[in-house]
């Protein structure tokens, strides 16, 4: 199954360094500081918030599966250990860490304005959206408006840049299917997931899985050539995030960029000095103009570089241990900050 070999990947390369639940935290794209912290530190972007809607239940359910195949042991403290572990060259490419669950608007938006052109070919204007969200209903009617869909010619425009994006995608061509397949038209349905699961023989999670894979690649394309696909760039605008920063470390961040200490920030807005240095960590994740120098010494990045790879370990107790006088705020940019080399 892809979601047990992705659940397999993270906990990989989390190295057992965190508790079971890390990887439901990671794939829910929760905002606290520690999952934040995972992403920078053991490098998990892609993965994050690719399932915001993942049960607790099902999550669990693919554990024990994992356990039953004696492919992981979980002890009582909720810590873990891998008892094997297959190495899968072609798993699916995501990028949550840009979308988190935004990839399904576009789609909704998408789907919205080709069965309403597929209807409007057909001579019925009168049909039942496939769509209910009274915020896609308008940006759509506003789309097909806009552009002047009673010509005829929006719907031939639309599907050449629909088949030329979509080839230039580098995922599974079963992917792209399973995504055409959610399509509906006239007298056309679109696949449910169950019946997708059953036409492809695939759990539904890995068929969703595919499906969000390949909506992820397709839009870094359609976002990266609006000249040559200026109406999906049109249909998915403000779906990729451009500034990954929550809101609260957004707020920290303009502070300050604008010259005020950590701790006139943490008086300003009433938040812990905990909070602030998460943000700030944050930042150190996003930001490639950020140095983490002011707050870290050469000297003291190329320690916590070296303790990674002499000891194999992200473990921020551990490096704690191995380099006292440095604070965990200081070792935390550094990981975060991608700066360490061990895998």
């Amino acid at each position: 199954m892809i979601f047990q070999q992705i659940l397999l990947q993270i906990f990989h390369i989390l190295k057992e360094e965190r508790t079971i639940s890390a990887p439901f935290h990671l794939l829910r794209g929760k905002r606290s500081g520690q999952t934040i912290q995972d992403v920078g530190i053991f490098h998990l972007h892609h993965y994050f918030g690719v399932l915001p809607k993942l049960s607790r239940k099902k999550y669990d359910e693919e554990i024990h599966n994992l356990v039953e195949q004696q492919f992981i042991t979980i002890f009582d403290n909720g810590d873990y250990t891998l008892t094997k572990y297959l190495l899968n060259d072609n798993i699916l490419p995501f990028d949550g860490w840009h979308y988190r669950g935004n990839e399904h608007v576009f789609f909704a938006r998408l789907s919205l304005i080709v069965q309403s052109l597929s209807h409007k070919e057909a001579g019925q204007m009168a049909f039942i959206p496939i769509q209910k969200d009274p915020q896609i209903q308008n940006w759509v009617r506003n789309f097909l408006i806009s552009n002047e869909y009673q010509d005829g010619t929006l719907q031939q425009q639309l599907l050449h840049e629909i088949l030329t994006s979509l080839e230039q995608a580098e995922v599974n061509e079963n992917a792209k299917e399973i995504l055409i397949k959610r399509l509906a038209g006239y007298k056309i349905p679109g696949y449910t997931w169950q019946q997708l699961s059953i036409y492809e023989n695939k759990d539904e999670m890995d068929i969703q899985l595919l499906y969000i894979s390949c909506l992820h690649i397709w839009l870094n394309i359609i976002t990266a050539n609006e000249s040559e696909f200026p109406l999906l760039h049109k249909i998915a605008e403000q779906i990729r995030i451009t500034i990954p920063l929550s809101g609260s470390a957004f707020q920290t961040a303009q502070l300050f960029k604008q010259g005020y200490t950590l701790e006139q920030i943490s008086h300003y807005r009433r938040l812990k000095m905990s909070t602030i240095e998460d943000h700030i960590v944050e930042l150190a994740m996003n930001d490639p103009q950020f140095t983490i120098n002011q707050f870290v010494a050469k000297e003291a990045i190329d320690q916590v570089v070296n303790a990674v790879n002499d000891y194999d370990t992200r473990k921020l107790k551990v490096l704690r241990e191995i380099l006292p006088h440095l604070s965990y705020f200081q070792i935390r940019l550094v990981l975060a900050r991608g700066n360490t080399h061990a895998t």
